[in-house]
């Protein structure tokens, strides 16, 4: 069996990785490890939660010079989240070595701490693309001396837009140096960044991307987007796994569904890039622990994200890439355990259908969305199941006498007690649609046709106005729970939002009376009354979508 000790690592380290509990490498770190100490480039293609970090950041100390108080060593992370995980682990691997400062830098944070750790001679930066240009920039870090270039989640960087960035601070290293490109994928971009900047590379691919998946039932239904939202809820209520994942493209959007599944009665949250670390880890101990059991997440989030517990991944938004797909479902079918994929797919998307199924070597089986129906039958078999065991428990004079006294028919009664118990209140708007499933032939939702319903030049509902907007900085989540908690709504009953300077457009499937108005116009989001009203149409004959001003340049506010 090989131990760390067989790695070709210093004593020193050794002992630091055997005091930390870990006795046999990884993999990757049993690949990469010999390779990177002996100054190889490297390609690891490994998924998250296979040890990456110490496969680079081991073999990365045993090249750095404590003595000489420069930049040494440069670690690129696409996030803050991870660029700060990446450091803590550098600086606990380099416990044991007097005179190694291993330093993170990222946007959000105050420049001064940063700045003050590079005067006093770190030799190990860890940090996000943009963060690490603003300081060469001011002038705050030389890379002249750095003998180690790290590029971690190398697609994620390259897929949130910071190419330009890694070309740069790459050109701005040392061409003699080692060079390690670590990715959970390897689309044709990466490839031609490992082309570019490494020397000779050793490629290491410690698990075929299709492996991760054979132990996960793969499935996708076509939603149109309106109806993503119920969709998803209708799927959780009738899933029998112990926890899922949701996976959707930005934090936006993950805050959104958080939202509305909080709305309809799911206890989820969400997780992005943007949640501290420490909320991150209260998180995934809920998670882990069972009082949480749905997490609404981004790609970059999930990174890491490693709980035996969930039984469901749901693709929201398809991945931009078939790789991700891959990386995505592999959150689920883990520790031996079977587990379930499902993806939606909008009428317009059958040809990424066809690149997943091509990438993956497997076919995924179309599915329909669970009705109203399914939703209240798999909560009454679930409500019913616990009967045997709460007749055992006792008490229950005070509801034989009730019953005794009700003049309704009991078999009548106890069907109308087990609807109220599992929130079945009979047909209403959110019934009206019971079949949320469409196709990729015509991109009609079946449940729209031959419905009644007012409708909007973008569908069915009726356009109402709302007096917040961009100068407010609302996001739609929040205009949906201001509506949903003061007028009686349903999450299911708000539709398409758009967000002006000055107010926002909201659908509403349904028409409030003008009580419901009156309560909805007095909420207040961000401070001000939402003020609801129809929509009339602009002035000019179109809005003009401006947002107001941004507080910070972009690039900053991407890191």
């Amino acid at each position: 069996m090989v131990t760390f000790a067989d790695l070709n690592l210093p004593e020193t380290l050794v002992h630091t990785v055997q005091e930390m509990g870990f006795t046999t490498p990884t993999d990757i770190q049993a690949e990469a490890i010999p390779a990177l100490v002996q100054g190889r480039d490297v390609v690891g293609i490994a998924q998250t939660g296979t040890g990456k970090t110490a496969a680079f950041g081991l073999p990365l100390l045993t090249h750095i010079d404590p003595e000489q108080r420069d930049v040494q060593a440069l670690v690129l992370c696409p996030t803050r989240e991870l660029a700060v995980q990446g450091a803590a682990a550098m600086s606990t691997f380099a416990g044991g070595i007097a005179g190694i400062e291993v330093v993170a830098v990222y946007g959000g944070a105050a420049y001064q701490p940063q700045v003050g750790a590079l005067k006093r001679g770190a030799q190990v930066v860890v940090g996000t693309p943009g963060r690490i240009m603003d300081l060469i920039e001011r002038g705050a870090l030389r890379l002249d001396r750095v003998r180690v270039l790290i590029l971690d989640e190398a697609d994620e960087m390259l897929r949130m837009g910071f190419a330009e960035d890694v070309e740069v601070i790459a050109g701005a290293c040392p061409k003699e140096r080692i060079t390690a490109l670590f990715s959970a994928t390897m689309p044709p971009a990466i490839t031609r960044v490992a082309d570019h900047h490494l020397n000779d590379p050793i490629r290491l691919e410690v698990t075929r991307q299709a492996s991760t998946v054979r132990t996960v039932r793969q499935d996708y239904a076509v939603v149109p987007f309106r109806h993503k939202n119920g969709a998803l809820y209708r799927v959780l209520a009738t899933s029998d796994a112990e926890a899922a994942i949701v996976f959707v493209r930005t934090r936006a959007t993950a805050e959104d569904v958080t939202a509305e599944l909080t709305a309809r009665g799911i206890a989820a949250a969400a997780l992005s890039s943007d949640v501290p670390q420490k909320e991150r880890e209260r998180l995934v101990s809920r998670l882990r622990g069972g009082s949480l059991n749905v997490i609404v997440a981004t790609d970059v989030a999930a990174r890491g994200l490693d709980v035996d517990r969930i039984g469901l991944v749901v693709n929201f938004d398809v991945p931009r890439e078939a790789e991700s797909y891959v990386h995505r479902i592999g959150r689920t079918g883990r520790a031996g355990r079977s587990g379930r994929a499902l993806t939606f797919f909008t009428p317009k998307e059958k040809h990424r259908l066809r690149m997943i199924e091509r990438v993956t070597g497997a076919e995924l089986s179309e599915i329909r969305i669970p009705s109203p129906r399914d939703v209240s039958a798999h909560r009454t078999e679930t409500l019913l199941a616990q009967i045997p065991a709460r007749i055992e428990a006792g008490r229950l004079d005070l509801y034989e006498t009730a019953v005794a006294e009700c003049e309704v028919e009991p078999s009548l009664l106890a069907a109308a007690l087990l609807a109220l118990a599992v929130d079945d209140r009979g047909p209403d708007t959110r019934d009206a649609e019971s079949d949320l499933t469409g196709n990729f032939e015509s991109g009609e939702a079946r449940g729209d046709r031959g419905r009644r319903r007012r409708t909007t030049e973008d569908g069915p509902g009726t356009r109402y106005r709302v007096e917040v907007g961009h100068r407010d900085r609302v996001q739609p989540g929040s205009i949906v729970g201001a509506i949903t908690g003061e007028g009686g709504l349903k999450g299911g009953d708000v539709g398409k939002i758009d967000i002006y300077p000055t107010f926002s457009l909201v659908t509403l499937y349904l028409e409030p009376d003008a009580e419901t108005l009156r309560a909805i116009g007095r909420a207040q989001v961000a401070g001000r009354a939402l003020r609801i009203r129809p929509d009339t149409g602009p002035r000019g004959g179109r809005y003009e979508q401006r947002r107001a001003p941004r507080r910070r340049p972009f690039r900053d506010r991407r890191r």
